[in-house]
């Protein structure tokens, strides 16, 4: 039987060249199939959008050798603050502030763009041997045989391989053919987002303000420029969306305040309708799924990514060290560890940011005061406060030896 990898990534957009790197980084040879040609990733065009990385996901960008070409660009996160309000009345009486100075690791994370991210991983799967790319390639078939796995690509090309990983987003073709189901709503909602100039310094600060339609992040970019992801109704964001660029603005001013001076548009805008989708399992026989195509999360505590990046860090250990023990990597067995390592994690956060939405996305007097108070008394626990910023920087849980920066 001809292999022409060990492992078949679907999916070209951050979790799959991740995960290729660090699989090839232990041996194993890694073709990607990515839908997109190559040049449509990492543009050297600034449009805004932006990641909030973990310090762990830091640290696994650093361990797959991906950080260096990232860090110039990358704008770490000092502070995190959290408050109530309404558009136009500012914060409530109470903000919940995570400084980074109360932890000894550093920054709780950074901010990066798309572009450099992409970019640098782009860079790093073309350089490294053991990694193949194609592009413009879509999947179209695949069947699992009991010792490999063959995708059939619309191009006519047969690839087989041991393990298919979907990383394929959240209407991933790869767990459709493998029968997996899914499960989730829609939240009503839709995320505008877009980068803005500001007058002043933002000191490396994030501010979350939620608002009765939903939150407003306001994520610090490197210089004057912030990333802003702004949550209203499908009805109102697309009313907002469709206003040209003064209108935008005119929105958006009455809801950001005046603390960073005056503001300004800088780059396109985007809309994001937002969903819940969780995969009934995240493995299949010889199959994975990673990222958004296992578990696809309201973004109102910034872990999409990160959730992917620790899928990453989980699977590619769990193949390489039964790969080491001379198990066979796409048994049942073996993919079913990646799933009991990352499940418990992945319903707590679906769990987390339920809540959170529910709680906060409303203009509900009685939960007001009790979202206030709590935010109050959390901030006045130092102990408490520093669980919080430990959860926000990814150090807390089982984790992978990746995301500790380390190798496998």
């Amino acid at each position: 039987m001809k292999i022409d990898a060990d492992i078949l990534i679907v999916g070209g957009g951050l979790n799959g060249p991740a995960l290729a790197l660090a699989l090839a980084d232990t041996g194993f040879s890694v073709t990607i199939i990515d839908a997109l040609p190559k040049g449509t990733r990492g543009s050297d065009d600034f449009d805004g959008r932006g990641y909030a990385l973990a310090l762990a996901s830091q640290r696994l960008l650093s361990a797959i050798g991906v950080w260096p070409k990232v860090a110039p660009n990358a704008q770490p996160l000092l502070d995190i603050r959290i408050s109530d309000g309404r558009p136009g009345e500012g914060t409530g009486p109470f903000v919940l502030e995570f400084d980074h100075a109360e932890i000894d690791e550093g920054p709780m994370g950074y901010m990066v763009e798309d572009r450099f991210l992409s970019r640098a991983l782009l860079g790093a799967v073309e350089a490294h041997p053991k990694v193949t790319l194609l592009d413009q390639e879509t999947v179209v078939e695949q069947a699992v045989g009991p010792a490999s796995v063959t995708l059939l690509l619309a191009s006519g090309k047969r690839l087989t391989g041991r393990v298919v990983v979907g990383c394929d987003g959240r209407l991933s073709g790869t767990a459709e053919r493998a029968g997996i189901r899914r499960f989730g709503h829609d939240y009503g909602q839709t995320s505008l987002v877009c980068a803005i100039d500001h007058e002043l310094p933002h000191n490396g600060a994030a501010h979350q303000f939620f608002m009765p339609s939903g939150p407003l992040a306001i994520l610090p970019l490197p210089g004057n420029q912030s990333s802003i992801v702004w949550t209203e109704s499908h009805a109102e964001a697309a009313r907002i969306h469709a206003l040209d660029d003064d209108g935008y603005l005119e929105e958006l001013r009455p809801r950001f305040g005046s603390f960073l001076g005056q503001i300004n548009l800088a780059g396109k805008r985007f809309t994001y309708p937002l969903n819940l989708t969780v995969a009934n399992a995240f493995f299949a026989d010889r199959l994975a799924l990673v990222g958004d195509a296992a578990h696809g999360l309201h973004p109102i505590a910034g872990q999409g990514l990160n959730a992917g990046l620790k899928d990453v860090a989980a699977l590619a250990e769990v193949l390489t060290h039964a790969r080491r023990r001379g198990e066979d990597i796409g048994r049942l067995d073996v993919l079913e560890r990646y799933q009991q390592w990352r499940r418990f994690d992945v319903a707590q956060m679906v769990a987390a940011t339920e809540a959170t939405n529910r709680l906060f996305s409303n203009d509900n007097p009685i939960l007001r005061t009790v979202r206030d108070l709590g935010l109050g008394v959390v901030n006045a626990m130092p102990g408490l406060r520093r669980g919080f910023i430990r959860e926000a920087a990814g150090l807390t849980g089982d984790l992978p030896r990746l995301l500790q920066g380390r190798q496998i």
